[in-house]
């Protein structure tokens, strides 16, 4: 047992012959170059979310006050927050499959960077509202992390690597509310700097973050597993030759060699005795038909440069729509619920006080790194033992129909007991984290060869999920209960709707 859970965590993982994915996911080990792409993945997509959500924590006093800003200008400045990453993961999608994910990836880091560390010159609330629309920008790091962590891992692991690295990054969420403050409170009593000083400096640490991680990104990783994003055709050529698996390490049908290290390519020189003997055995026939079965599968993950009709016809099939909407209730609950969970229970447990409600709201963004990775660990385990893409679907819905649930039994009873709202809160975090994490372990199955274009479709519609929920929030006032239970109806209405349509498209190829 102990080797096996080492084996997991540290050693280089083994790999499939026939995509060059990795069969798991080496979470504590960055000198692999599977390891090192999951490092960067959740790492990047953090810093990211913490520099997004970085002005919440000091905008509800410190900012607010010394721009003079009234609290619609607040809340607009938090919804103009959430339309860039909406606008700009539509955008991010198609670029992933043109010019890679790590690209992208870079791309979006150092375009949030700049403005991040320009905070410092905002003088009015117009000011700041145009900022944080720039600074949305880093909200769509959530699609290439997805994109690059698909391109490297295996089906059979995609949901476990996937939401694991989403989990981890949203995390950063949930960090923010304690480093900015930290950081802005060490300025304001160590530095002896005036707030009005301080804040504006605080800002320059996120800037330098993340541009040190795009750096590493960088300098450090791979495009794909075969090297260059125009070299991702490369191994489908390679299985011309005839390479297959077998269990326990890769094996070159020819030679019959069994490869020393999974994680490197199989050897093309052969000795002509060797060579002879292998085109002589019968085994070497019911390879190549298998090399032969699985060519179509592999050709039909090759991510394609999209044309604007492949776009348009993959952004709106039924088949994203069926995991664009679902994410577009849990991810948009989180988002929108995230934003006033801290005043819902300042309102109704009123001797917690400002900083105690703020830190029992950030235990709703931290709690990702556990469950959003649960929902897609289940999703990958149903997948092993059924081999259908339906048992995950299956579990999907599930799980956003009982999302729903809770936010109905929250929103209807609107607790006035701190065990009661907490203990409900961490029941719906449960299923709206693991909802997350169990959506974008579907999403590798569909369009394969448009992975870019459905996650970042996918990803909008949960910013997009985002603002509509927001919007339900503004118009309630400070009836926090009557949105949630609003917010949970339309939950379970949506999953339902939508609960019957294929998760993958008829005569799609590469399905598996």
């Amino acid at each position: 047992m102990g080797r096996s859970f080492y084996k997991l965590l540290f050693a280089a993982p083994e790999v499939n012959p026939v995509n060059r994915k990795a069969l798991s996911v080496p979470i504590l080990n960055p000198f692999d170059r599977y390891g090192r792409v999951y490092f960067f993945s959740w790492l990047g997509f953090m810093v990211a979310f913490m520099s997004w959500y970085a002005f919440p924590p000091l905008l509800t006093v410190t900012i607010k006050q010394d721009l003079h800003m009234t609290q619609t200008q607040v809340a607009n400045s938090n919804i103009v927050a959430l339309l860039a990453t909406l606008v700009i993961r539509f955008i991010s999608g198609p670029l992933c499959d043109r010019f890679g994910p790590r690209w992208v990836f870079i791309g979006v880091l150092l375009s949030g960077a700049i403005p991040t560390a320009m905070a410092g010159l905002v003088t009015n609330p117009n000011g700041l509202i145009a900022l944080r629309f720039f600074i949305g920008i880093l909200g769509a790091s959530f699609v290439p992390c997805q994109v690059w962590c698909t391109g490297f891992f295996d089906k059979s692991v995609i949901g476990t690597a996937n939401s694991l690295a989403a989990g981890w990054g949203n995390a950063g969420g949930g960090i923010t509310y304690f480093v900015m403050p930290a950081i802005f409170d060490s300025l304001v009593h160590a530095r002896g700097l005036a707030p009005h000083q301080a804040w504006r400096v605080t800002y320059i640490i996120p800037f330098i973050i993340i541009t040190s991680v795009a750096l590493g990104m960088l300098f450090t990783c791979d495009d794909t597993p075969t090297g260059k994003w125009s070299e991702r055709r490369l191994w489908v050529e390679e299985q011309k030759t005839g390479d297959i698996s077998l269990e326990g390490g890769i094996v070159d049908v020819k030679s019959g060699a069994r490869s020393e290290n999974s994680s490197s390519p199989p050897s093309e020189n052969m000795t002509p005795d060797v060579e002879k003997k292998a085109l002589e055995s019968p085994d070497t026939v019911d390879s190549e038909t298998q090399v032969e079965e699985q060519a179509g599968y592999t050709k039909g993950e090759v991510v394609v440069a999209p044309t604007i009709k492949e776009t348009m016809r993959v952004s709106f099939s039924l088949a994203t729509f069926a995991v664009a909407a679902p994410y577009a209730c849990s991810f948009g609950a989180e988002l929108a619920i995230n934003s006033i969970l801290g005043a819902y229970y300042a309102q109704n447990f009123p001797s917690l006080g400002q900083t105690e409600s703020g830190r029992w709201a950030a235990m709703f963004g931290l709690l990702n790194v556990v469950f959003r990775p649960i929902g897609g660990f289940i999703s990958d385990v149903i997948y092993r033992h059924t081999n259908s893409v339906w048992g995950k679907k299956i579990w999907l819905v599930f799980l956003g129909v009982v999302m729903g649930a809770f936010q109905l039994a929250i929103g209807l009873s609107n607790p006035k007991s701190e065990d009661t709202m907490f203990g409900l809160s961490a029941g719906m975090a449960f299923f709206l984290e693991a909802c997350n994490g169990a959506n974008f372990a579907v999403v590798p199955h569909v369009h394969p060869f448009a992975n870019g274009i459905v996650s970042g479709m996918v990803g909008a519609m949960g910013n997009l999920g985002g603002i509509i929920f927001a919007i339900i929030f503004r118009y309630s006032g400070s009836h926090y209960a009557r949105s949630i239970w609003i917010i949970g109806v339309i939950s379970i209405a949506v999953n339902l709707a939508v609960c019957w349509i294929r998760p993958i498209p008829k005569g799609q190829i590469g399905v598996r």
